[in-house]
């Protein structure tokens, strides 16, 4: 059985896993009025500086990924990376 595809993005001394629920909500930041504190909220962070760092260190390829997508994309990606299932980035 293979293992499940992860990324991660690192913020300050955090890793924050992005999965389905991460990407619901960055879409749902992209595309209503959402401050970086609410963000912040519900990413789990502890302030919109992380919020912040969050979103500038995360990819743009992966903002615009469907949740639906995900993980396929994700395994797509990590494989033309090199075949680990893990990224963090």
């Amino acid at each position: 059985m293979s293992e499940e595809a992860v990324f991660v993005v690192k913020v300050g001394g955090k890793e924050v896993e992005v999965n389905e629920k991460t990407l619901s909500v960055l879409r749902e930041y992209l595309k209503a009025p959402m401050g970086l504190d609410e963000l912040a909220r519900k990413l789990g962070l502890e302030s919109w500086e992380e919020a912040y760092e969050f979103i500038k260190a995360i990819p743009a390829w992966i903002l615009w990924t469907p949740p639906s997508l995900w993980k396929s994309r994700v395994k797509w990606y990590l494989e033309k990376q090199g075949g680990s299932s893990e990224h963090r980035g």
